[in-house]
């Protein structure tokens, strides 16, 4: 073997070798876009589904048809720990029928001397539930702004699809937990 053969060699390994490290990098940059795009897609981990009122519209036809079964729908509602608000659910718990729109209602208030802004992360127990619970209106899709002391009534309109009720991974669901928290904004921290 020839050193010209072999330095050759080595430079072609050399450019495999940071073209796999250049393509890492961007999967990493990637990955949590993807993520999330993989979870609103299949409802892993909770990710609850975003619907139009025509979901809505088509999935209470579905519901009616199934027969109109009921499940319990338990709110959680909590801050982070820079978030100077009281947050709660209005209801603890509501039953609901499969395929019928349903609203919950969230208070908060900002308990301190300046505005803040933040936004809600959710999530939904069981797992497997959360491809099944979609949100037509949510305040968790913008950010929110409470000056201080001001209290707000933040609405949920939701549903639970009656494609559920096929799935045998929801055998046995009788209750769906959605959980909110809210974090506090870059802008509202700085």
């Amino acid at each position: 073997m020839t050193s010209l053969s072999l330095e050759r060699r080595k430079h072609r390994t050399a450019f495999y070798a940071l073209l796999a490290a250049a393509g890492m990098l961007g999967l990493g940059y990637a990955s949590v876009p993807l993520y999330r795009l993989f979870c609103q897609v299949t409802g892993f981990g909770g990710t609850t589904q975003r619907a139009t009122e025509t979901d809505a519209a088509i999935a209470e036809r579905l519901g009616q048809s199934a027969g109109s079964p009921t499940i319990s729908i338990r709110f959680d509602g909590s801050v982070a720990p820079d978030v100077p608000w009281q947050f709660k659910p209005e209801q603890v718990t509501d039953t609901v029928t499969v395929g019928q729109r349903d609203m919950a209602i969230y208070v908060a208030r900002n308990m301190s001397d300046e505005p803040v802004t933040g936004t809600a992360t959710f999530n939904v127990e069981p797992e497997q539930a959360g491809a099944y619970f979609s949100k037509v209106q949510c305040f968790c899709f913008t950010e929110q702004r409470l000056e201080p002391g001001q209290e707000v009534r933040m609405p949920v309109l939701y549903y639970v699809d009656p494609r559920a009720l096929d799935d045998p991974n929801m055998d046995g669901v009788e209750q769906i937990t959605l959980s909110y928290t809210f974090h506090r904004t870059k802008e509202s921290a700085e």
